[in-house]
């Protein structure tokens, strides 16, 4: 009896290699053809993305970029948006008017009565990329 379990396990074997060698190549082809799918798709991402930097420093206004599923999500903390608009060197009426609120809204926002929503988390992220010159110009292009 002990044979025949043998000889069965070995026929099971044989079988299955056999099988494995039929589909491997098929596996192979198109493995490789996701993976080279994927190096078009990371090059058109970086082409896009060195054209939508080129382009935002040839406009007066940055271009927004809307990447939401590879970023992360925007942080807010009242005691840094209260440093950055003292870096900034602005007040809340002006700071209001970067982001696109009032100027209560943002003393809200600062002494953590409120939070802003997603919309004016992302202004503020604008904002937060400019310096004290960039922040001037808005401010004497929207008077």
């Amino acid at each position: 009896m002990s044979t025949f379990a043998n000889q069965l396990k070995t026929e099971i074997a044989r079988i299955a290699k056999k099988e494995i060698k039929q589909e491997t190549p098929s596996l192979k082809k198109s493995s490789a053809q996701y993976r080279s799918d994927i190096a078009a798709l990371k090059r058109r991402v970086a082409a896009l993305e060195s054209m939508v930097a080129k382009l935002s420093k040839l406009s007066d206004h940055p271009v927004k970029a809307e990447v939401s599923e590879d970023s992360a999500p925007i942080r807010f903390r009242a005691d840094g948006f209260v440093s950055l608009r003292k870096k900034l060197a602005i007040t809340a009426q002006e700071m209001g008017s970067l982001v696109g609120v009032t100027a209560q809204s943002i003393l809200k926002w600062e002494h953590g009565k409120s939070k802003p929503r997603a919309s004016q988390l992302q202004a503020i992220a604008q904002v937060r990329k400019m310096g004290k010159r960039d922040v001037l110009k808005h401010l004497e292009v929207s008077q």
